[in-house]
């Protein structure tokens, strides 16, 4: 297959390495295969369905070893889902009667382009093999290579996705700071609510990192800085029952022994509970393009902060989100190193016309490999009985009890 132009595109929420992946490819392409076109459409499918691109110059492969040094996306995201024609029509991306997976993919063919690289969670990247199944059905062959992005880090069966291990970094310093307020008032509660819809990975992993650094700290017991104090006392995921009685009994010994609480809280926990709590009041619970709950409209940190609040006799309640603070940060070490092993392997896979989502395959020895899209799946769900989990909430006293719907 020969190749002369080549497509990116960012799409979804951001992570932190989507600007170093887009980065990535450029550096990679211009060093083995120079005479490549590259173009990026702007803002994912948004505008791919607009026909809205620009062509990588001189200047920005000169300079592409300067995106790895930030967050957020130089191309720009959106949430579109393609086979969604309802809301491609409300949003002028296409006119009634049309079938925004065919303008997309006549635009890729209008376009000349022979590989789409797609940066994006399960959504994007299993749409993007659509597009390619429905060219190769009209006799136009297109390249899909995706890498996948996600800071829950959930898609199926990829180990690690791009941007996670930042994002988790991130959520710990975050909380580092705001665990701070908890002498701001006396009998405190702190709700650190953390990303994650379906999958408590992040808000675990946050946790671990935390208490990586509470133990790098020296503490002054005598005027009442204690680790005590600073610690995380609950961590909440939706892979774990929630017996919010026998927690609230736990926590409200802790408040009473020492006058603080900190929680941290994944967003999609106890979600179930919420949502059947509202609709049984009658309260309208909407919904995105894609079908989920808009979580900022739900609001678990609030909703749990009233729980416990009442419950432990908390005089001063805080709930915090380190979601938008960690997902678009600029890569650390860790996934600057998993960015460079991807984009290289994400190109070679292109140049052989080898398509996929590229991961560390967990269901074939975690070998790093363009992953067939048919096996690729949102909502993974995050393994509670990992050994290191399970220490760090016996730590802390809290039962790992897993849920009976994960």
């Amino acid at each position: 297959m020969s190749v002369r132009r080549v497509a990116l595109l960012t799409a979804g929420g951001f992570a932190p390495c989507l600007s170093s992946a887009v980065g990535g490819l450029i550096e990679r392409y211009t060093e083995i295969a120079p005479d490549i076109e590259i173009i990026a459409y702007q803002h994912g499918y948004y505008g791919l369905l607009r026909g809205d691109k620009i062509v990588v110059d001189a200047e920005t492969r000169a300079k592409a070893g300067i995106l790895h040094k930030f967050g957020g996306s130089p191309i720009g995201n959106s949430r579109v889902k393609l086979t969604n024609a309802k809301d491609c029509v409300k949003r002028g991306l296409v006119q009634e009667g049309q079938d925004p997976l065919q303008v997309a993919a006549e635009q890729l063919k209008a376009d000349g382009v022979d590989v789409l690289h797609t940066i994006g969670g399960d959504d994007t990247n299993t749409t993007a093999a659509d597009l390619a199944a429905y060219l190769h059905e009209n006799g136009y062959d297109l390249t899909v290579v995706g890498l996948p992005k996600t800071i829950d880090n959930d898609v199926v069966p990829i180990k690690q996705s791009l941007g996670a291990w930042t994002a988790a970094e991130e959520a710990a310093g975050f909380a580092a700071n705001i665990i701070g307020e908890h002498r701001s008032g006396p009998r405190m509660l702190i709700v650190h609510e953390v990303m994650g819809r379906h999958c408590g990975w992040l808000t675990a992993a946050a946790a671990a990192e935390y208490r990586k650094w509470l133990d790098t700290q020296e503490w002054v017991p005598g005027i009442g800085l204690t680790r005590e104090r600073w610690d995380i006392h609950a961590v909440f995921v939706p892979e774990l029952a929630l017996d919010i009685d026998a927690e609230a009994a736990r926590l409200k010994a802790i408040m009473d022994e020492q006058g603080n609480v900190n929680i941290f809280l994944s967003e999609g926990a106890g979600m179930h509970e919420i949502v059947e709590q509202l609709e049984a009041a009658g309260t309208p619970v909407e919904r995105d393009p894609f079908g989920h709950v808009k979580l900022d409209t739900v609001n678990p940190g609030q909703w749990f902060a009233k729980q416990f609040g009442e419950k432990l006799g908390a005089e001063k309640t805080m709930v915090q989100k380190s979601g938008y603070y960690s997902r678009a940060a600029a890569a650390n070490a860790e996934d600057l190193r998993l960015i460079k092993s991807m984009t290289d392997l994400a190109v070679d896979s292109a140049l052989r016309g080898e398509s996929g989502v590229i991961g560390h395959d967990e269901e074939q020895g975690d070998v790093l490999r363009a992953i067939e899209f048919p096996r690729i799946a949102g909502g993974k769900a995050f393994d509670v009985s990992q050994p290191w989990f399970g220490a760090l909430l016996a730590d802390i006293g809290q039962p790992l009890v897993p849920a009976s719907h994960s």
